[in-house]
């Protein structure tokens, strides 16, 4: 009877699901026209004339684009708990995450109206779905496993002002609603512990004898902790100790890589998997159909959505299109306005829509090159940082590198991690100590790479191949890319180029 009433209950947001796939454009001009009037008393919201009720035009001439660097002095005042600055009132929680240029960590205001517009919606609208896709699994039957990370004191502020930083998915369960609560396991205590070694334990140990149905987080810890709760039960495989678990839904990273590996930990033909799209700035899509990996765009869920070319990215002043004008097959850069206070801000993520009605897209990338096979976030500008400081303690001399993922595989004691290729002028005088600086000021420089090789338990230490003289140089030929305008990509998530380049060794 729970089920039935659980069931009914999520159901409900159906109707607002179609209703934003048939009126896209109608219900993104309400949401720019809501966050405007929210925000018109704002200091962002005088200096641009919100109160104004600018049109979608009038808006995109008056704000500025902004990059998470431009953004950031407004940022810091909320940080350090001024209100009023970006979004209404002082904003007390916020995710943290990797990737900006000049901080280890970047900082993005999670507001209560993001969490309950946006985060929680959005949750609902995909467990919604999920019971009317796969009615067979009765996914609210039993609890969902969800992993998250931690959080921790804003170190901008005194601890008696009790504002928190940390994974946006720990900012999500600390804050969830009591339905929300009573869904999920393990509980808070565990959930949120920040030492990973005893989280996975503890977790494991816990949900032994929990009805799970369904799984929920990044695939590289939900494969550590399904092996341990195997190994804890003494099974063949996971539905041994679960036998009605039946969905995964995962993001983050793509899953493509993960997939066998899933397979052979929950197999038989019961797994479903769908795919969600939700960054610290917002929940953005999620996948809306069983047999597609593409993402349903979330309309009505307190983000304002603006799309630029990407070949125009790097214009001085880029020109932004409204998602009316978008095209099939084209690459932006996704820019968001949102009910977080980050107005017209590039998120640094890449998609192309594959379908205009309704609007459905494919996550295609970063803005800039990066490896996030595992939720590490490890940009060109910590790669190329940490590349120098290596050099500079060995004295070496790098001609040219790339690095790509070291994926799992299915055995027990598989982990991810990173391949190095790199081309010295200069070697140097220990290869080992060379690799150990790398990883170490990638961990100063980045918290997300950081977590994932503490004590080695997602991500094991760097892997370092030496390529031999005119390796990059040859490959560059290969592909008719000879002349100073080409560059060796830096940085990818898949392992295609780097074996390509491998086979000029």
């Amino acid at each position: 009877m729970i089920d039935s009433i659980l069931t009914w209950t999520v159901q409900r947001r159906l109707a607002s699901i179609d209703h934003f796939r048939q009126n896209p454009h109608e219900v993104q001009g309400r949401v720019l026209r809501q966050l405007l009037l929210r925000a018109r008393a704002t200091e962002w919201g005088r200096r641009y004339g919100f109160a104004e009720a600018p049109s979608a035009a009038e808006f995109a001439q008056r704000v500025p684009v902004s990059s998470y660097e431009d953004l950031y002095p407004h940022l810091e005042r909320v940080l350090r708990g001024e209100p009023d600055v970006l979004w209404p009132g002082p904003v007390q929680w916020f995710a943290k995450s990797s990737g900006t240029t000049n901080a280890r960590s970047k900082y993005i205001p999670v507001t209560r109206e993001s969490l309950q517009e946006c985060h929680y919606r959005a949750g609902r609208d995909m467990t919604a779905l999920a019971t009317v896709l796969y009615p067979e699994n009765r996914v609210l039957a039993g609890k969902t496993l969800s992993l998250g990370g931690t959080h921790a004191p804003n170190p901008f502020r005194p601890a008696e002002e009790d504002s928190r930083v940390g994974d946006v998915s720990a900012v999500i369960m600390q804050n969830l609603p009591s339905w929300a609560e009573f869904l999920r396991t393990p509980p808070l205590e565990l959930a949120l512990l920040d030492e990973w070694e005893e989280k996975i334990e503890r977790i494991a140990r816990h949900v032994l004898s929990v009805n799970v149905s369904v799984l929920a987080g990044v695939p590289t810890w939900m494969i550590m902790l399904l092996r341990r709760v195997t190994e804890l039960a003494g099974a063949d495989n996971i539905t041994e100790v679960w036998p009605n678990l039946g969905l995964f839904l995962h993001g983050a990273v793509a899953f493509g890589p993960y997939r066998e590996v899933f397979r052979q930990l929950i197999p038989g033909g019961q797994m479903r998997y769908l795919e969600i799209y939700n960054a610290s700035e917002g929940y953005i899509a999620l996948q809306d159909e069983p047999d597609s990996e593409d993402l349903l765009l979330l309309l009505d869920h307190g983000i304002y959505y603006e799309f630029i070319p990407l070949e125009q990215l790097d214009d001085d002043n880029p020109p932004t299109l409204t998602l009316d004008q978008v095209t099939l097959g084209q690459t932006y850069a996704l820019v968001l306005s949102t009910n977080a206070g980050l107005w017209r801000y590039k998120i640094g993520d890449t998609v192309r829509f594959t379908s205009l009605a309704p609007y459905r897209i494919r996550i295609t990338g970063r803005t800039k090159h990066f490896l996030n096979a595992f939720g590490e976030e490890v940009v060109i500008e910590n790669a190329d940082a940490a590349i120098a400081a290596a050099c500079q303690a060995t004295g070496a001399t790098v001609r040219d590198y790339t690095a790509a993922p070291i994926y799992f595989d299915a055995s027990d004691t598989s982990r991810g991690g990173h391949q190095w290729l790199i081309e010295f002028s200069g070697p140097p005088r220990q290869p080992t100590e060379f690799t150990a600086i790398l990883d170490q000021t990638l961990r100063q420089l980045n918290s997300d790479y950081d977590a994932k090789r503490h004590r080695d338990l997602a991500l094991q230490p760097p892997l370092l191949t030496v390529a031999s003289p005119g390796t990059f140089t040859r490959w560059l030929a290969s592909k008719g890319k000879m002349g100073g305008q080409h560059k060796v990509p830096r940085l990818s998530n898949s392992r295609e180029l780097l074996e390509e380049i491998l086979r000029q060794l």
